[in-house]
């Protein structure tokens, strides 16, 4: 058995978000993070591993400096690392990265027993389309926003989130899940994680690697074979500014009335 984790790089939009002038996000300038709904899925991943032995691969689409976020992931206790990079896979849309994404586990090859993890969505794009799309483009079964889990065999039991409640949902291996937040806590590296972490396998596919998979041809990948993109991307303007007002006695509670009654607000 093995779980192959889709992960990705993304801006850390706890900061300044840097816009360039043609509108697109001038990623150069950011500092970058690991997806936070993948981390969930990678400590997901490592929980099973933790119980049942199997291998966990970390898989990544994105430039070389990508590694640096796959040896985090090694360190906190992935077998092996994928970076799927190459210039052909340049301007890729949901649809393209996941076809991509899904040539390359293609390429890993599942067997009847694997599972595939995903996070809910990125927070760069927040479209929560990849992990579906990869499931349909390698036709597998799929449970979305998992916030619980247990494997047994070759069938999992999830609890899916609602918006007003939960669902359990039986599903057998292989599948892909997809995860949220409420799933767990992450854990840190280890020191002994981060030593090992430059002996395990780490691999790159780049075009010439995955070129005789039969999801990977130039029409269906990069800029040529995404049927969206992004027109504009921009830092929304600054909201006002709020008013402290301390105290719980009459009349700052006057103060407060008054205040907004002079806005009209009341």
């Amino acid at each position: 058995m093995k779980i192959i984790v889709c992960v990705k790089q993304v801006p850390d939009t706890s900061g300044k978000v840097s816009v360039k002038a043609d509108g697109t996000l001038d990623r150069a300038s950011m500092a970058t993070i690991t997806n936070p709904d993948d981390m969930n899925a990678v400590e997901a991943a490592l929980k099973i591993k933790d119980e049942t032995g199997c291998k966990v691969i970390v898989i990544s689409m994105g430039p070389a400096p990508a590694e640096g976020m796959l040896r985090e992931l090694l360190a906190m206790g992935a077998d092996e690392a994928v970076l799927v990079s190459g210039r052909e896979f340049g301007g890729s849309d949901t649809f393209a990265t996941s076809q991509i994404l899904a040539g390359s586990i293609a390429h890993i090859g599942l067997e009847d027993d694997d599972i595939i993890l995903c996070g809910r969505q990125a927070i760069d794009g927040d479209t929560a389309q990849v992990g579906p799309q990869i499931a349909e483009k390698l036709n597998l079964p799929q449970v979305s926003y998992v916030s619980d889990l247990h494997v047994e065999g070759k069938t999992i039991t999830c609890r899916r989130a609602l918006e007003d409640g939960y669902m359990t949902i039986k599903v057998s291996t292989p599948c892909l899940l997809t995860c949220i937040k409420e799933l767990n806590e992450p854990r840190y590296m280890s020191v002994s994680g981060v030593m090992d972490a430059w002996n395990k396998p780490y691999t790159v596919f780049d075009f010439e690697t995955l070129k005789d998979e039969p999801l990977i041809e130039l029409d269906t990948i990069g800029l040529k074979g995404s049927p969206t993109n992004v027109y504009k991307s921009f830092t929304p303007p600054q909201k006002g500014g709020c008013t402290m007002m301390p105290g719980a006695d009459k009349e700052s509670c006057r103060q407060l009335v008054d205040t907004l009654a002079a806005k009209h607000i009341i």
